[in-house]
């Protein structure tokens, strides 16, 4: 909140899941993406002067791939959790749709917790026809309240033609399709101020040891290393579960997120001690941990890139989606960079995330949306935009409007079925995806108080075993 033709293998790929023939409603297919791959990839393109931030992608020449219904006089809404230029971006992806349908769409803004979103509109018996679902718990749970309708023979023949079996499988329920992944995200990334960097002599990190000691150079040259945006929970399990990943491995990282071994475990406390050598050091993130719990995530990225060479922070883990947030005076691949979350273990991890349309009110409209949705032709319209990634592996990879972008991109889909989705998206919603309680509320009161691992464990613990109900 939110990778994919060739598959890359590493020694990490985790034994079959015999307790089901397909994947679960995350992705167990195998280990995370090779992360020397990303690396190189992303090195490569790090001197890039290609390519800007923001909403300056042509839009205008779109292809014609998908055969969609006319639907004059008809009127759809979708609801979203979606806000500022991530919102405006995908609307011009509706206005296409309604161009060639003739439909009229409207966008609701949804608040987080979204299945709670949901839950009051269909009890108003006014649901949305359409949502997006930024966690695999929440369609599940859209289905076993009997809320998602399952998607009809054309999106799935879109699907089937447009994605790896591993993002359509995400999108299933019992063996049955229920959410196209429109949306994807690479959550493994560290972007920065070149200009920062290049002031303090430091250089791009690719163990968490070379982080610790680029921070510390870029403290000495009197810039704050890391911007965290603290006040939205998720950001902050982002560096949970890469540090998890990459410490624990994906074999761990699986059975913590079925919740099959406890959050008392060691591994979790070990995560947690690596967290709090960067979270233990109030100097070294923008405005301490208050000020980082007062911080929402598009301002976690603005800071880095605004203040000239003294900017607020030097760094900010985000995702590929943050670009929408760099100002448009920074130019990617030049004045804002990115490398891979370095390894803390013997591996860099990968960990994806995404947004699936469900539909809550099948009908010729919401099936004929779905369609378009799954198709190549509306990824390419937001991808040109910036600032989003698509898992369909037929929208050109061209359209991404930097060298940046389109690396990421490429790595995505050339990891075919190899990644590991977001832990918190996983979860139950109300341990992974609430504000303001579960693992999001816990790890903000980490943030604030780093030297409390045991007592951190032993909430997370009893909020979990509450939540999965074992």
């Amino acid at each position: 909140m939110r990778m994919t033709s060739s598959i890359i293998r590493t020694r990490w790929s985790p034994k079959p899941d015999t307790a089901t023939p397909q994947h679960r409603r995350a992705v167990k297919a195998a280990a995370a993406v090779a992360a020397g791959a990303l690396a190189l990839s992303l090195s490569a393109c790090g001197s890039s002067d290609e390519g800007s931030g923001g909403s300056t992608g042509d839009t205008d020449d779109t292809s014609n791939n998908v055969t969609l219904p006319k639907l004059d006089g008809t009127s759809l809404e979708v609801a979203a959790v979606w806000s500022g230029t991530e919102q405006a971006n995908f609307k011009k992806v509706l206005q296409e749709f309604e161009k060639r349908t003739g439909a009229k769409v409207t966008f609701v803004p949804a608040q987080d917790p979204i299945i709670n979103f949901i839950g009051s509109k269909v009890a108003g018996g006014q649901p949305p026809d359409v949502v997006m679902l930024p966690q695999p718990g929440a369609i599940k749970q859209a289905v076993d309240k009997g809320w998602a309708k399952q998607l009809g023979s054309d999106a799935v023949k879109e699907l089937g033609e447009n994605y790896s079996q591993g993002w359509q499988d995400i999108g299933k329920v019992n063996g049955k399709p229920y959410g196209v992944y429109y949306k994807a995200a690479n959550k493994s990334l560290i972007w920065y101020n070149n200009q920062v960097f290049e002031n303090a002599g430091a250089s791009e990190p690719e163990t968490w040891p070379d982080l610790l000691n680029t921070a510390q150079t870029v403290f000495d040259s009197g810039v704050t290393p890391f911007s965290i945006g603290g006040a939205e929970g998720w950001t902050l399990t982002d560096w949970f579960e890469n540090v998890y990943l990459s410490q624990a491995g994906p074999e761990k990282y699986d059975q913590l997120a079925k919740h099959e071994i406890k959050w008392t475990d060691p591994s979790v406390k070990d995560a947690l001690t690596t967290l709090a050598q960067v979270w233990g050091k109030p100097d070294w993130i923008a405005g301490g941990a208050n000020g980082a719990l007062q911080t929402d995530f598009p301002a976690s990225v603005t800071q880095v890139f605004t203040g000239g060479d003294q900017p607020k922070a030097a760094m900010v883990a985000a995702g590929d989606f943050a670009q929408v947030n760099i100002p448009s005076s920074m130019k990617i691949g030049t004045d804002a960079k990115v490398f891979p979350f370095p390894a803390v273990g013997d591996n860099g991890p990968v960990v994806s995330g995404g947004d699936a349309a469900v539909i809550l009110e099948d009908s010729k409209g919401s099936q004929a949306l779905a369609t378009w949705l799954a198709s190549p032709d509306a990824a390419s319209i937001q991808a040109k935009l910036g600032g989003y990634l698509s898992p369909n592996k037929n929208v050109p990879n061209s359209d991404y409007p930097n060298a940046v972008q389109q690396k990421i991109a490429k790595a995505l889909i050339d990891a075919g079925d190899d990644f590991r989705f977001d832990m918190s998206d996983q979860a139950p919603q109300a341990f992974g995806g609430t504000p303001g309680k579960g693992e999001w509320k816990i790890l903000q009161d980490f943030l604030k108080n780093p030297k409390d691992i045991a007592g951190t464990q032993a909430k997370l613990e009893a909020e979990a075993a509450a939540a999965y109900g074992n």
